[in-house]
């Protein structure tokens, strides 16, 4: 199972780690959190010597009742940062965080190589085109409504099934625009109650019979520190052992924050299912 970044082909039968970048000032972790040049580039560069293969970098926070950014202020936040990480680290795989095409567009042609979009193109038309004419790996989220009212959209007929028809009309419809390289996210957080989220994850191996590769985005969520009454900064321990079970049940990317934690887990669920096959 491959993805083709930029004329490179990432084989993702080994799990890969995204980790991430967040260049809003509201992200619900670590927004503001790097802001000047200098603190960006040194995390960054922590990222990738600590074992990530993708770095996910996003300008809209999509996390519940986020405040609306313009087109015109999300191109002005991300596109100077795809700029310079492709300048200062140029073989470095950048995905790009965004459901607007124009900013697909834009990031792709300064050396992005993946667009990350939450909607799957419900927000967007025009974004499997874009894509499809970049020959760029997409990965398409599930998610009902904006992430302004997506919390008020979590009404299934089931679960699982319901996603699994979103996540074959999207595969269908790249594969029409000849879209080869799509990645699926289930959507943790998006759309989901807390029980949801559960029921998604201990489910979630139902998604292989789709033939792509699957990104599981749990780090520091709600999902976890609410269940365990804490918060974002104190979810680590609760993230890892939730990535760890995520990859025994099949996710080829985990999107993390900790990326040597994220590392430490694939490690060891790799030595133990070489014991065990």
């Amino acid at each position: 199972m491959t993805i083709n970044c930029k004329g490179n082909l990432i084989d993702l039968k080994n799990p890969k780690i995204m980790g991430v970048l967040n260049v809003t000032p509201d992200s619900f972790y670590d927004g503001g959190k790097f802001k000047k040049e200098n603190e960006i580039l040194l995390q960054v560069e922590k990222m990738l010597s600590d074992g990530a293969t993708f770095i996910d970098v996003g300008a809209y926070s999509s996390r519940p009742g986020a405040v609306h950014v313009s087109e015109v202020e999300e191109l002005k936040r991300i596109v100077p940062i795809v700029t310079l990480l492709v300048d200062n680290f140029p073989e470095i795989i950048l995905s790009i965080d965004t459901f607007r095409s124009k900013v697909a567009d834009n990031c792709l042609t300064h050396g992005a190589a993946i667009i990350n979009d939450i909607s799957g193109g419900n927000l967007d038309s025009k974004m499997f085109d874009i894509v499809a004419k970049h020959r760029a790996p997409y990965i398409v989220m599930h998610m009902k409504g904006t992430p302004q009212n997506m919390q008020e959209n979590t009404n299934y007929t089931n679960l699982l099934t319901d996603i699994l028809n979103y996540f074959s009309e999207k595969i269908k419809l790249g594969h029409s625009k000849k879209l080869n390289d799509i990645i699926i996210d289930p959507g943790f957080g998006f759309s989901k109650t807390l029980e949801q989220n559960y029921e998604l994850m201990h489910k979630i191996e139902l998604l292989k019979p789709l033939s792509a590769p699957i990104l599981v985005g749990i780090s520091r969520k709600s999902m976890i520190y609410n269940l365990l009454e804490t918060d974002a900064k104190n979810a680590l321990n609760g993230t890892t052992i939730l990535n760890t079970i995520a990859l025994l049940k099949g996710a080829n990317i985990l999107r993390v924050h900790d990326v040597k934690e994220a590392k430490e887990c694939i490690k060891l669920v790799t030595q133990l299912q070489a014991k065990t096959s």
